[in-house]
């Protein structure tokens, strides 16, 4: 069956009548959930069984961010609380471990309720001067280090059988505004940007999903943020970064792009993304998005089925009660 490239969001515990008639009409590639979307485990799966029978698709992915710390959409009472990334980069040798460890129960979480994608590792790579925004979720201030503990965090969620999304690629740590609020542009040197917040996507190019920054490199494109540049997608993403999974905007309706959602979505498509995402689940701006979405096909269709290809059954033999009691001992050490 076709689908169309969106990613879309929903806007409660239950599907309402309009939203299920409009997926069923549309078919989005996937859905993402946000805490508004969160109830009871059995709330949860029932969302997510509900989501995947608009499209047919039992293997429909369903993302959430759940990175721990700030970004946790399922937390507590019903689902343990991690820790930002930060705390992995501070735990010297262990942190990959460790980070692996915390992943892999978190997939657990995650599969568990019918989430097969987390919009994690986050890769970016903070500089003296950067918003908050990504603040203590970086992993480090070093590329190595990040692309390290990155890895781990991705190979945990693949064991437990997640995919992961890594973010924003090429790189959000330079911005000196949050991309929630307004444009973050980096003037930077290309020289700069290749030696460092370039580096931890390199690193990590054989994933499977990315998502794009919403921040304009002067050095490569002056005009035009990541997201929605031709040059950047082309010669950093595909070229330098080598990145050939499937790539992701991240959410349309944040307020550094401009003009109406529609035109934000043919940008986006015409710049060589593969797949728009729309998070906040209001009818008129998903519409609007909808008349800018193509059918997947090509390449993004290729792209679209080899990520889908790579979600594996949870390994077999994982005791979580202990693994859970060692990830507790691990940090508290």
């Amino acid at each position: 069956m076709t689908s169309r490239a969106l990613i879309l969001g929903c806007s409660g515990t239950v599907l309402t009548p309009e939203e299920t008639a409009f997926f069923r009409e549309v078919r989005p590639w996937g859905f993402i959930l946000f805490k508004r979307n969160i109830g009871a485990p059995d709330e949860v799966r029932a969302l997510t069984a509900a989501l995947r029978a608009t499209l047919g698709r039992d293997d429909a992915p369903i993302l959430i961010d759940q990175e721990g710390g700030r970004v946790q959409r399922m937390g507590p009472p019903h689902w343990p609380k991690y820790p930002a990334g930060a705390r992995f980069g501070r735990l010297d040798g262990a942190g990959a471990a460790m980070a692996r460890l915390g992943a892999r129960l978190m997939a657990h979480d995650l599969a568990s309720v019918g989430i097969n994608v987390d919009c994690a590792p986050m890769l970016d790579v903070p500089a003296d001067g950067s918003d908050a925004i990504v603040g203590d979720r970086a992993y480090g201030a070093s590329p190595d280090l990040v692309a390290g503990i990155g890895r781990a965090v991705a190979e945990g969620l693949m064991a437990g059988g997640v995919l992961p999304v890594i973010k924003h690629i090429p790189g959000h740590g330079r911005a000196a505004c949050d991309s929630h609020h307004h444009l973050p542009v980096v003037d930077a040197s290309r020289e700069t940007l290749e030696a460092t917040d370039f580096r931890p996507f390199r690193a990590l190019a054989d994933m499977p999903l990315a998502m794009s920054a919403h921040v304009v490199f002067t050095a490569i494109d002056p005009e035009r943020p990541a997201t929605q540049s031709a040059t950047v997608i082309r010669e950093i993403v595909r070229g330098l970064i080598g990145f050939d999974g499937l790539l992701m905007t991240d959410d349309l309706s944040m307020n550094a792009l401009a003009g109406s959602f529609r035109e934000r979505a043919e940008a986006s498509f015409s710049a060589g993304i593969d797949a728009v995402l729309h998070c906040n689940g209001r009818m008129d701006e998903m519409r609007a998005v909808v008349e800018a979405a193509p059918v997947l096909g090509g390449e993004p269709l290729r792209r679209a089925e080899a990520a889908l290809g790579r979600l594996a059954a949870r390994s077999e033999g994982f005791d979580v009660a202990e693994a859970r009691a060692r990830f507790e001992a691990g940090l508290a050490a």
